[in-house]
């Protein structure tokens, strides 16, 4: 079987490929390049994820496998459907997931075509998550390793794209992974993962969405009133998109009990704090729905919905609506509900689907 094989410059998805060689498949390495890091914009040194260095890893994995590897630019791509969203996401008062949009619009969607363009069978990657399939159904699931599942980002996913895909780490504890690279003696055996998004760069991502704020201070960038949720101002904040929904520190006021951040209220350009029964909600309605089935399991069914990467996922009644849309309707109250963030519904390790809050 002839398979692409997306290479980011990490151990995952250099023993993704060195796993598929193994098992005699005509393997074909892609590195798409992302983001150009300032760094290395300037003429500096730069071994961050995207990094000349990343590139460099790949295919020094691909020399050490005997296996082509191409580099392809997709900067343009990535910067309209994923960077600028995520400024524009900020400056609406919403808090973005560019990973998810990443994968969605870059990672998929478009090594999915170049596969095909490439005559391959499939298209596979070092993410953590799983296939199975009885028959002509296929299904997504969670990985073997908890602690790395990355499930939680591929809700998008649907049923033309799972036949054509293959997770070969899905299925392994993280340590198998870093064993089986150590014992082929691979360049990235020894390589710390990467946990930032890859275009902040290690910054604060304050400081990247300021830098490319429209001028004038509109939206959530203009200054405004800190308020308690009974209405009382109690400070002023420097633009709403310097706060998230669930937020409780750096809030730059002392009310003498712990507050947090439950909501931007962005008519009033304000930011309003309450204590933490105040910050939860019991329901939350959802949009840009996908189905990995291609479908619903019913119009009404119960699900885990996870409302966060790291959230352990709440008990919900979730109703599928026409259009893309969800509402969700916890059987108790959850803290917090982002709007931007993705709700993904899960039947047991079975991601059924998922879309954007838009709102609780």
């Amino acid at each position: 079987m002839r398979v692409v094989a997306a290479l980011s410059g990490g151990v995952d998805s250099s023993v993704t490929c060195a796993l598929l060689a193994r098992e005699g498949h005509e393997v074909i390495g892609v590195t798409l390049k992302l983001w150009t890091p300032q760094a290395a914009a300037e003429g500096g040194k730069s071994g961050g994820c995207c990094s000349p260095r990343d590139i460099g890893h790949a295919r020094e994995v691909c020399r050490q496998l005997g296996l082509p590897h191409y580099t392809l630019n997709t900067e343009e791509k990535f910067r309209r459907d994923v960077v600028d969203d995520f400024v524009s996401e900020y400056v609406s008062g919403r808090t973005p997931n560019p990973c998810v949009r990443c994968n969605a619009f870059i990672k998929f969607d478009f090594l999915l075509k170049y596969a095909a363009a490439m005559d391959a069978d499939a298209l596979a990657t070092g993410h953590y998550a799983r296939i199975t399939h009885s028959g002509d159904r296929f299904e997504l699931r969670r990985a073997a390793d908890p602690s790395k599942d990355q499930s939680y980002f591929l809700y998008m996913l649907g049923p033309s794209q799972l036949p054509r895909l293959l997770f070969p780490v899905g299925g392994l504890e993280k340590t198998q992974v870093r064993g089986i690279a150590e014992s082929l003696g691979l360049a990235t055996a020894g390589k710390r993962d990467s946990q930032d998004v890859c275009f902040l760069e290690g910054r604060d991502y304050r400081d990247f969405v300021e830098e490319r704020l429209p001028a004038g201070g509109v939206g959530a960038a203009a200054r405004g009133p800190i308020m308690t949720a009974d209405g009382k101002v109690v400070g002023r904040h420097d633009g709403l998109f310097r706060y998230t929904v669930g937020q409780r520190e750096k809030l730059g006021v002392s009310l003498g009990s712990r507050h947090y951040v439950v909501k931007k209220d962005m008519p009033a350009n304000a930011l309003v704090l309450g204590r933490r029964d105040e910050n939860t909600a019991d329901s939350c309605r959802v949009g840009s729905v996908n189905w990995c089935a291609g479908s619903p399991p019913a119009e009404n069914f119960r699900a885990s919905v996870r409302l966060r990467y790291r959230h352990a996922g709440a008990a919900a009644e979730v109703t599928a609506r026409d259009g893309g849309r969800a509402e969700v309707r916890f059987d108790s109250g959850q803290a917090p509900v982002t709007a931007g963030q993705s709700a993904v519904f899960y039947d047991g390790d079975v991601v059924l689907g998922g879309g954007i809050v838009d709102e609780a």
